[in-house]
């Protein structure tokens, strides 16, 4: 958030969030649909009877006034999940614990800020941290051991304050009276059947992914019933501390102080976790457990439900990739296996008197159709009889993953008591807020005068953003034109070149150095999207922050996916389309050549443009997420040791409080998850939207995620400030794109088999044109014998000044011979070609979105059982505040020396 004239420059706040809940009885763990790669699991011992949640109260009128002063260098240390844990983990005496404490050993730190002493507005400052007092905190100032010009405050939140915000937001607490399992169906039923079943499964072999709970001792989940917390009624919940989550509206980055380091000099499974880092690097950033599955109640508890959120969709995607990488490989094998048999690459091979026209019309000569054999069988691995079926395949996948992806938010909506939060009231933004606060109207919800953007204002802005939005894109397409007018320009180079290598394979290296152009291009023109997308945000003025991330998370989607995906679709649908034919090709400029498709097709141009780019920019992107954080944070040590912030010369890093060290670690990236998310979510999208020429791409995100999660992992853990814990409900906007994505993808693939692959030509001559036209049987070999001479015209080169001996060459096309009454005209066989492609297109896609809805209504959004236990808890909650205030009443009287019944009074 950024404002000018701010009193609190480099004005920072790091926080802990905790939450102790004392069960008074072992509770069984709670029945979960549990994907591949992203179980929740059940965490140590030494956790046990602690739970972290998060509250997040209003600020005070006159805190919040204070917003329009408040620049970009501030940020809110968010409060720490599971730091009463860490009591445990520290020993007996908390003063030990080095930046953990009060000087008095005795007041945890909730939070702590941060500024600079040379700051001007010290009025104003003074002026926030009265009125933090007032709100009930504790401060105490310390000064930095490596940085004279900084200053950290130390801030406690005392339990009656923590009391005040929870029952003001509703937080929901665990109920004291009663609790009850959760799965109480097999229990009640407790048939012979699921006793033998457990039988069974007790037999079955250890399931590896799975987290070890011998050396993680049992961390208690939630399993009771929860209700709003009141302090009237204190006595019947379960004895608690919550760390106050500041949701302070004026500021914007922040990082938190973590409760000690993530490495220890002695094993966790002898001597268990000394803190949640520890635990959490040991059992799920560390990279010797990639197999395993993600502790996510854990996760959720220490980095807050919305990087959970992240880490569970991202668990779940991965898992369910797992079935479709099977299957693309499976293709992938197909077509190696069969490879030698084709007809098409046996005719293509074998034929050696077949004279092909030239590439260039000065200084190429003509080429024999047997030079281009390898090109032939590469192509056949990714254009063969299996890629109709994967097609179809990857489209019913991606609606079993988004639908099942549902489900599994509800019961994770469930389990973390965010049900009552999907229908909160979100904040208004500051910067809304202080541009709008003369125009107000009264909230529908709230009924109270609230800030208000007028209709007018919001359309002119809007219209400017799109405006931006076209003028980008339009700067992606000339990038295409001139990657477009490379490859036309090599094109001649390489069939003209003097290394004969390099002249037979031109269409390989055409390929390649097109594509690494484009990549570095698309590289380069990420950053400037990055910006641009920030600002048209801001211009918009959002309302809320919610609707400021879901309008930047849009924008960048729509610049960097055009930007990705712009070259593909020009080499799929607009490659050897318009190229002519020879005597009268087309040129661009009247100069080049527009580019021809081989004689096996065009798919082996675009698998090479998608593996290329999807492997390199894996790369880059796990480089930038680990690599840079990495060396940003060496250099702040080698800072630190040189004394280059005017404080002392630490040679030893155990020297410095926790606040200090993680002040030197790296923020995290300043728009939050929305780069995570992208990442992902254009993977998503290289993996069903052309996956008809690429089968091989499941099995490469595959591959990625596996890395991905325990790289975001360990540099969540290891490398980044602790992020403020936030609340969310679902994956935002990004659930929507990738719906969009599912249906651009059917389109896509259904064009890509029909035009750009070679299945329709073959479909079409086997069963109208080949040998097996008036045979009852039908086999793929037999039946395309004669395909290619079926497929390639015949030219007549009297007229080219070439000095060929040869006077006649071929070329791909369906077209009549010069001899012919109307020479170089369409063929019948053309028209067949094209309507059969059409026809196939919309049988493709009717079939595929009819299946697709079909699997969409028969998966309900909400398991049945977990609308059973929602409704079961209802009825519970009902019957425990029942018979707790019936207890407190009768006990009132009993007090008093009346006369109670039992029945309600």
């Amino acid at each position: 958030i950024q404002h000018n004239n701010n009193p609190f420059s480099s004005f920072s706040w790091m926080h802990t969030s905790i939450s102790e809940i004392l069960k008074e009885k072992s509770l069984k763990p709670s029945r979960r649909s549990l994907p591949c790669l992203a179980q929740s699991q059940t965490h140590p011992i030494n956790l046990n009877h602690f739970l972290s949640v998060p509250l997040s109260p209003e600020p005070k009128p006159e805190v919040a006034d204070l917003s329009q002063s408040i620049s970009t260098s501030c940020s809110l240390l968010p409060p720490q999940t599971g730091q009463s844990t860490d009591r445990n983990f520290q020993g007996k005496n908390p003063a030990d614990s080095s930046g953990l404490f009060f000087r008095d050993g005795k007041k945890r730190i909730d939070y702590i800020l941060v500024y600079k002493k040379s700051s001007p507005q010290v009025e104003k400052r003074c002026t926030f941290e009265k009125n933090l007092r007032a709100e009930g905190l504790m401060l105490e100032k310390e000064p930095s051991l490596t940085n004279n010009d900084i200053m950290f405050v130390k801030v406690h939140a005392p339990w009656d304050t923590l009391c005040k915000y929870a029952e003001q937001m509703n937080i929901r607490m665990p109920f004291r009276k009663k609790c009850y399992f959760t799965d109480w169906k097999s229990k009640t039923l407790g048939s012979r059947f699921h006793l033998r079943c457990r039988q069974i499964k007790s037999w079955l072999p250890r399931n590896p992914m799975k987290l070890d709970k011998e050396a993680l001792p049992d961390l208690e989940e939630t399993d009771c019933y929860t209700a709003p917390f009141s302090r009237a009624r204190m006595r019947h919940f379960l004895h608690m501390r919550h760390s106050k989550t500041f949701y302070i509206d004026f500021q914007k980055r922040f990082f938190l102080s973590y409760q000690g380091g993530y490495k220890s000099r002695h094993p966790i499974k002898t001597h268990g976790a000394q803190n949640h880092r520890h635990l959490l690097y040991e059992r799920w950033a560390r990279w010797g457990i990639w197999y395993k599955y993600q502790p996510l109640d854990l996760i959720r508890r220490y980095f807050g439900e919305k990087i959970g959120l992240y880490f569970a969709w991202l668990g779940w995607y991965t898992g369910m990739l797992i079935p479709a990488a099977l299957v693309g490989v499976f293709v992938f094998l197909y077509g190696l296996f069969t490879m030698d048999s084709s007809q098409v690459s046996k005719e293509i091979c074998e034929d050696n008197t077949t004279v092909m026209c030239p590439m260039c019309e000065e200084t190429c000569e003509p080429w024999r159709l047997s030079d281009s054999c390898v090109y032939a069988k590469v192509t056949y691995l990714f254009d063969n009889g299996g890629t109709v079926f994967f097609a179809i395949f990857m489209a019913i996948w991606a609606t079993v993953f988004l639908e099942f992806w549902k489900r599994r938010r509800a019961e994770l909506t469930y389990d973390w008591d965010l049900i009552d939060w999907e229908e909160e009231e979100e904040e208004l933004r500051p910067q809304f807020e202080a541009k709008y606060s003369r125009v107000e109207r009264v909230n529908p919800i709230s009924g109270k005068p609230e800030p208000f953007q007028p209709f007018s204002d919001k359309l002119s802005r809007l219209m400017v953003s799109v405006s931006g939005i076209f003028f980008m894109i339009s700067l992606v397409l000339t990038a295409v034109f001139a990657v477009v007018v490379f490859r036309l320009i090599a094109m001649e180079k390489f069939a003209s070149f003097n290394w004969h290598f390099v002249k037979k394979n031109w269409q390989f290296a055409t390929s390649g150095t097109g594509v690494c152009i484009n990549f570095m291009i698309i590289m380069s023109l990420n950053v400037v999207y990055e910006k641009v997308a920030y600002l048209l945000t801001n211009l918009e003025h959002p309302r809320t922050e919610s609707e400021w991330e879901n309008s930047f998370a849009l924008k960048m989607f729509l610049f960097q996916f055009v930007n990705l995906n712009s070259s593909t679709f020009y080499i799929a649908f607009f490659l050897g389309r318009f190229a002519g034919r020879p005597g009268k090709y087309n040129k661009l400029f009247n100069r080049w050549r527009l580019e021809e498709c081989h004689p096996s097709g065009c798919l082996i141009d675009l698998c090479l443009q998608m593996g290329v780019i999807m492997f390199f920019k894996q790369i880059w992107n796990n480089f930038m997420e680990l690599g840079y954080p990495l060396l940003q944070n060496w250099w702040s040590r080698r800072k630190i040791k040189k004394g280059g912030g005017g404080g002392q010369n630490v040679e030893n890093k155990t020297q410095l409080p926790q606040w200090e060290k993680d002040w030197n670690l790296q923020p995290m990236n300043a728009h939050g998850l929305v780069d995570e998310y992208l990442e992902m979510v254009l993977q998503f999208g290289f993996t069903t939207i052309f996956v008809a020429a690429f089968p091989l791409a499941p099995l490469l995100a595959l591959l990625n995620n596996i890395i991905e999660i325990r790289l975001d992992a360990y540099k969540f853990v290891t490398q980044w400030r602790r992020p403020m814990p936030a609340r969310a409900t679902d994956i935002g906007i990004w659930h929507g794109i990738l719906e969009g994505i599912g249906v651009l993808a059917v389109i896509t693939n259904a064009f890509v088999i029909a035009i750009t692959s070679d299945y329709i030509p073959r479909f079409v001559y086997a069963f109208k044109y080949g040998p097996c036209m008036d045979k009852g049987h039908h086999h793929q070999n037999e039946c395309l014998r004669g395909y290619m001479n079926s497929s390639l015209s015949v030219f007549d080169m009297g007229d080219l000044k070439n000095g060929s001996q040869s006077r006649y060459c071929r070329y791909r096309d369906y077209r009549a011979p010069p001899w012919s009454p109307v020479p170089y005209e369409f063929t019948l066989q053309f028209w067949h070609v094209l309507a059969a492609r059409l026809a196939f297109i919309i049988v493709f896609e009717h079939l595929v979105f009819g299946i697709k809805s079909f699997i969409a209504y028969l998966i309900p959004d909400m398991p049945k059982d977990l609308c059973d236990r929602m409704r079961r808890e209802k009825y519970l909650m009902q019957e425990m505040m029942y018979e707790a205030e019936l207890e407190h009443l009768q006990k009132e009287r009993k007090k008093n020396g009346r006369r109670y019944h039992h029945e309600w009074p």
